[in-house]
């Protein structure tokens, strides 16, 4: 399968939070809090981690274009865009540590770390073929690198910024989650019609859950219960209890489920429908889903205020 190209406008709002074309940091005197998982469509992500803060903290979003191989941070306290920052060829998926010190992007050979406080970029880190998505674990310790065409994911020792051995998956891993206890990294293989789970202490991965054809979009619950995976040659959410990694009775959305979000008290997950027009809920704690929910001609992306 060749990759597939896509234009990613949404990321998870969050620090530490990972992969899509906008990420946000807070800097400042800040504390790590567990926050909910969440996801944004095409290879994704999660945000294990939030930070609060005594006062407010400077706020920047980071935007990753393709076009011209640089990342872009904005102030959202006055919406003005900084200098663009050169990070390498073909930046897609951004990640932002717990701490919001460094954002993580992945460019064509690899991931570029940048610094938030001076807008610098350090090395690229050497990764597999095509790395797509990242996901920073909880304490910062970790960040996972998907390799869409390798069929592996690379873990980076954030501290020292060296890429440990890539961990075998399967065919096309395009997103990843992490538990909000940090243990666990889900990646979802999109030719593969599966998940791998890997085991965050030991860097290794457990046997492949089963899902739909074509998975894409993975979200986790707060409590850290259950993933749900879009796939969208299916029309189906195929929810995974992350305690046994079994996978349940698929769930039937609209058609192509692209994006997946869930509420922060983690009772519904909403899934967009991209050629339904629609966004379907579903009821967690039955994985029964609700109405479609009419919302325009082609959704790509969903988000959920804290």
């Amino acid at each position: 399968m060749t990759r597939m190209r896509t234009t990613r406008v949404l990321c998870v709002v969050a620090a530490g939070a990972a992969a899509g074309s906008l990420a946000l940091a807070s800097v400042g005197p800040a504390s790590a809090a567990p926050q909910a998982t969440s996801t944004a469509a095409g290879g994704r992500a999660t945000a294990p981690a939030r930070l609060t803060t005594a006062r407010p903290a400077p706020v920047t979003a980071y935007v990753s274009d393709e076009g011209s191989d640089t990342v872009t941070p904005i102030q959202t306290a006055t919406n003005t865009a900084s200098s663009p920052i050169r990070v390498g060829s073909i930046p897609e998926a951004i990640a932002i540590m717990p701490d919001a010190k460094y954002a993580y992007v992945t460019v064509l050979d690899g991931v570029t770390p940048v610094r938030t406080t001076t807008s610098t970029r350090r090395s690229t880190i050497p990764a597999g073929s095509v790395p797509i998505a990242v996901a920073i674990t909880p304490n910062g310790e970790t960040a996972y690198v998907a390799n869409y065409n390798s069929g592996t994911v690379t873990p980076i020792q954030t501290a020292t910024d060296t890429a440990g051995s890539p961990v075998p998956v399967g065919t096309d891993p395009i997103a990843i989650a992490i538990t909000r206890n940090g243990e666990t990294a889900y990646v979802v293989n999109n030719g593969s019609g599966t998940v791998t789970p890997i085991q965050t202490a030991t860097n290794t991965a457990g046997s492949p859950i089963p899902t739909g054809d074509n998975p894409w979009a993975i979200a986790i619950t707060p409590n850290g219960k259950t993933a749900y995976v879009t796939n969208y040659n299916s029309d189906t959410v195929t929810p995974i209890q992350t305690a046994t990694n079994t996978a349940g009775k698929p769930i039937p959305t609209g058609n192509v489920p692209y994006a997946i979000t869930i509420t922060p008290n983690g009772k519904t997950a909403y899934v967009a429908n991209l050629l339904s027009g629609t966004v379907t809920p579903i009821q967690t704690a039955t994985n029964t889903a609700g109405n479609p929910i009419p919302v325009g001609k082609t959704p790509w992306f969903i988000a959920i205020t804290p």
